[in-house]
């Protein structure tokens, strides 16, 4: 791929179709985040109701993520395989039937393993993204993209808790899961009227199938984003499943209450994320060197999240707790918006699915440790202060590992492929 190529990749501007596609994708990575975080919603009028201790919750909260983990590697594979937009309706038509089941559970068994199942249909998700990403958005507009994704999993969660709280608090659990399941499938309407039109472009596809599995857990750069996005989603994962119960237990919220204020911390990091996003894009459009502006926004927002946790966690006035929350929340969107564009950009297109599985796999895995952990610690401490300072000190690691271990943001030198993905884009 020429020079010329990659210069037209780089100052061409983004097309009505594709921005399309991004609006689409930024409601779907929402419902995608109610969905697996309508179960922390419903905990306690669940547990209530079903006769569930607090470790039990914790197994299901994170029962989640042991598909979900697991099948990323697999989703990602099968991307790089077959036709991503294929894959990603179908496993939307999946979750979003699954959670609508989940309002029938009649106990702990039945409600596993459809957490089971929704793991494995939500794998598909951000692989695609990834896909879709690098192959039509280039590393001037990457920011921005992901800085959109990225809104679009924050305020997810913050729809889930206003939502599904004042759904909870007048109806009951069960007709959160059945009314969020619908609203899955509506989002089914406009996307199949888009996706005849949504074809990647044959240049985005690198040569020789791309990378293997191998070789990209063969980089140093692989493993320092799979340790820093695994420290970012302890914490994620922590506040999307027990925030609700930390409120509604610790902090002494009424269930009307922790709707209407419980979804401000997942707000701020949407407005974080798009603001970051926005200004990284800006520093290095003016000439801003990648590296070191896509690793200041990951490193800071991961190091200055966890210096406003803990004292959100000892603050006794509640507003100043829950000022320090949604502060918190704003300073890890810095973070949050960054993940994948610094990944897509060192994978390429060739590896940027590939790369995506093993990084969200991995990465995910938190999501199975972290509402385990922090049941077990609730349980035995009978408080919530211990599990932030976990929290902090994870979010410190991550840090480090993004740090040292990603040196240079740009594309990796594969042994077998391209990384440059000039020309790479939708074509409808």
């Amino acid at each position: 791929m020429g020079t010329r190529a990659a210069a037209a990749t780089t100052t061409r501007g983004v097309t009505r179709l594709e921005w399309f596609t991004l609006i689409l994708l930024v409601v779907s990575v929402a419902l995608n985040y109610v969905d697996r975080g309508n179960l922390s919603i419903t905990g306690v009028a669940l547990s209530k109701e079903l006769h569930l201790k607090p470790h039990e919750l914790g197994f299901l909260l994170s029962g989640f993520f042991w598909t979900y983990s697991i099948f990323l590697v697999i989703s990602g594979w099968l991307i790089e395989r077959y036709n991503v937009v294929v894959v990603l309706t179908a496993g939307f038509v999946i979750w979003s039937a699954t959670t609508m089941l989940t309002g029938f559970a009649n106990g702990f068994l039945s409600l596993f393993v459809l957490r089971l199942v929704l793991g494995i249909s939500e794998s598909v998700a951000y692989p695609s993204y990834s896909k879709i990403l690098a192959a039509s958005f280039s590393e001037r507009h990457r920011g921005m993209a992901n800085g959109l994704i990225d809104v679009g999993c924050r305020l997810g969660p913050a729809a889930g808790l206003v939502g599904g709280g004042l759904i909870l608090d007048r109806f009951g659990w069960r007709p959160v899961f059945l009314w969020i399941g619908l609203a899955g499938l509506a989002w089914l309407i406009p996307w199949c009227i888009l996706a005849p039109k949504i074809r990647i472009s044959s240049q985005a596809h690198a040569r020789y199938g791309g990378p293997s599995f191998a070789e990209i857990l063969k980089k140093r750069e692989a493993w320092g984003t799979v340790i820093g996005l695994f420290c970012g989603n302890y914490a994620w994962y922590f506040m999307l499943t027990w925030l609700p119960q930390y409120l509604l237990t610790e902090r002494g919220y009424s269930t009307r209450l922790m709707a209407l204020t419980g979804w401000l911390p997942f707000c701020a990091t949407a407005v974080g994320a798009a603001f970051s996003g926005w200004l990284s894009d800006r520093f290095i459009a003016r000439g801003g060197d990648p590296t070191r502006v896509r690793k200041t926004f990951a490193v800071g927002g991961l190091a200055g999240s966890a210096v406003l946790l803990l004292p959100a966690a000892v603050a006794a006035d509640q507003v100043l707790a829950m000022s320090l929350l949604v502060a918190a929340g704003f300073i890890y969107g810095l973070f949050s918006s960054h993940i994948w564009a610094i990944t897509q950009t060192l994978a390429g297109v060739g590896a940027a699915a590939k790369w995506t599985g093993i990084q969200n796999g991995a990465g995910n895995l938190a999501g199975i440790v972290a509402p385990v952990a922090t049941g077990f610690i609730v349980e035995r401490t009978g408080e919530f202060y211990l599990a932030f300072v976990w929290v902090c000190a994870i979010l410190l690691a991550g840090a480090v590992g993004y740090l040292l271990m990603v040196r240079k943001v740009e594309p990796v030198a594969w042994d077998r492929v391209e990384p440059v993905d000039a020309g790479a884009r939708l074509v409808s």
